[in-house]
């Protein structure tokens, strides 16, 4: 097993609540580019909001075990025009 817990090996909620909260810092975050088949390219980017690791448990390796809170940002490139819809109108007035 190349990632996460050793296999059969349960997290939890105890050890998620004595893990140990890292600070972090961003050193790269790249984004992932897809050709979709209808012509659109689709970029999705990792973002890491918080880390922890768990005290105590490791992998068979071991490598302590690592918990990530993150979103994925998704946007969209050359998307084809016949499946843009056309924009909605603001519901806010100029000032």
């Amino acid at each position: 097993m190349s990632a996460g817990a050793p296999e059969g090996m349960r997290i939890t909620q105890k050890d998620i609540a004595e893990a140990v909260d890292l600070d972090f810092k961003e050193q790269e975050e790249r984004w992932n580019a897809y050709e979709l088949s209808d012509g659109t390219i689709l970029k999705v980017k990792l973002v890491l909001n918080g880390v922890k690791r768990l005290k105590d448990k490791y992998r068979d390796d071991g490598e302590p075990i690592y918990l990530i809170n993150s979103h994925n940002v998704v946007r969209t490139i050359n998307t084809p025009q016949e499946l843009r819809l056309k924009p909605k109108e603001s519901s806010m007035k100029p000032v």
